[in-house]
């Protein structure tokens, strides 16, 4: 064995045995306080003793305390600030702040524990035995939260958009942890969980500046097929709101069982979609009436075979 080794050998054995006279002075200090203030000893040596056992590791948990929460704000603090900077949605900026300000404390927390003279190996597998039965327990609610987070990531839609998602069509007022909030067109408030939003076919409806409205008639067989396309189209130009870029059309989409059926189509401001569609289905209706052309009620023709029966 060569001299260096033999010195770092030496070197750990004194280490080690550095550790275990503290641990076992450190235990033999608080027993010998003990005995000293069970029997009335208040000398100053009783004195000095509680000080190095007691005094100084609880001094030091309290300096540790308020060091580990200066420091979990502290970096909170930065993690909030570099999210906003790298515009990250609010909620999602505090989230993750809260998430580093909780495991300092938590960390802070072991150590402090280790200060004081307890095992914090034993007690860190039980608070992860503990945590991993909450997280069970709450895997619905955790469900939640992960879709939240993924919501605020994607960003699918935003505070403000109108849509379609979880079964619920409205006006988005909010993006939680939990739950999306949505106001209704009749002025309901429905709140639903994340998991039903992320979890299904999101529609954003308001997502895109402009819309097309498309409204469908029919037409009598015996009117003619390119002057009802023309009084059609005519109708949907005039009508307010409505693009001339893309140009209003009148498509032909199928030969019904008792009318020819066509699809009206414009381009309007997604704000004044429902306005145009309400205008563009009266102003088609008196198109058709003015020029004659009927819009016929479903038909039905009944052949009777054989005699009648005279009653």
């Amino acid at each position: 064995m060569t001299m260096q080794e033999e010195a770092a050998q030496t070197t750990e054995m004194v280490v080690e045995t550095a550790q275990a006279a503290s641990e076992s002075g450190a235990a033999e200090g608080f027993g010998d306080l003990v005995s000293r203030l069970s029997s009335g000893d208040m000398s100053g040596d009783t004195w000095i003793l509680a000080w190095e056992t007691i005094g100084q590791p609880v001094l030091l948990a309290i300096v540790l305390i308020v060091s580990v929460m200066f420091i979990a704000g502290w970096i909170k603090g930065l993690t909030t600030k570099a999210c906003r900077k790298a515009n990250v949605e609010e909620t999602l900026s505090r989230f993750l702040g809260n998430m580093v300000r909780y495991f300092v404390l938590f960390a802070g927390g072991i150590a402090i524990l280790g200060t004081l003279g307890v095992e914090t190996t034993s007690f860190a597998a039980v608070l992860a035995a503990a945590g991993f039965a909450v997280g069970m327990a709450m895997s619905g609610m955790l469900g939640n939260v992960a879709a939240g987070v993924m919501l605020l990531f994607f960003r699918p839609f935003k505070v403000g958009d109108v849509a379609n998602a979880g079964g619920t069509t409205g006006k988005v007022i909010e993006i939680g942890l939990f739950t999306t909030t949505f106001d209704t067109p009749d002025n309901r408030r429905i709140i639903v969980p994340n998991g039903s939003v992320f979890g299904g076919t999101i529609e954003n409806i308001s997502h895109h500046e402009t819309r097309r409205v498309s409204v469908s008639v029919g037409t009598d067989y015996g009117a003619d097929i390119d002057k009802t396309r023309e009084v059609l189209v005519a109708a949907a130009k005039a009508c307010s709101g409505v693009f001339q870029d893309p140009e209003p059309a009148a498509v032909l989409t199928g030969l019904g069982g008792s009318s020819i059926d066509w699809s009206v189509r414009v381009w309007c401001n997604s704000a004044d979609f429902w306005a145009v569609s309400d205008q563009l289905t009266r102003d088609v209706k008196y198109a058709l009436d003015g020029a004659n052309i009927g819009i016929p009620y479903p038909q039905m023709d009944v052949h009777l075979d054989g005699k009648i029966a005279q009653g």
